[in-house]
């Protein structure tokens, strides 16, 4: 089953791209459009689901989730580069991310201006975007190293 969610895990991770970059974009080119009830919901939907997958595996995980780090000390494990990445520079960025995703489509409900509710979402979108791609483990990176793109 953990193999099942990593692969999960992993592949969502396309969709809220995907998702995260046309509402970057819906957002940049929407100047004063009505701004919909439902921008956003599908990726704040599979941001949230794959948040839950995340907090499964870091519990289930003996590699480098919680069970992990039990033993060491947090000195220890902050000194190790790819232990220090998936103890808290994973889990923190994404969870700041996935809440400024949150911030960006409760922009829409505000009674202001369309044209602002845009720009705003468009704001937070982008400032989640950025951690997004700081806090994945690319393959191309230490911390990712041997891990495939899916």
């Amino acid at each position: 089953m953990y193999q099942g969610m990593l692969h999960a895990h992993s592949g969502l991770r396309w969709v809220v791209l995907i998702l995260l970059l046309l509402a970057i974009f819906r957002h940049a080119t929407a100047g004063d459009k009505p701004y919909g009830r439902k921008n956003g919901l599908l990726l704040t939907i599979s941001a949230d689901i794959m948040l839950l997958i995340g907090i499964y595996l870091y519990f289930a995980s003996t590699a480098w989730g919680y069970v992990s780090f039990q033993g060491r000390s947090f000195g220890e494990v902050m000194k190790d580069p790819v232990a220090r990445f998936f103890a808290v520079e994973h889990l923190a960025g994404m969870i700041i991310a996935i809440a400024l995703l949150h911030v960006g489509k409760a922009q829409g409900k505000k009674n202001i201006p369309d044209a602002a509710r845009h720009r705003r979402a468009l704001i937070f979108y982008v400032i989640s975007l950025l951690l997004m791609l700081a806090s994945v483990p690319w393959p191309f990176r230490m911390v990712g190293a041997g891990r495939g793109w899916f």
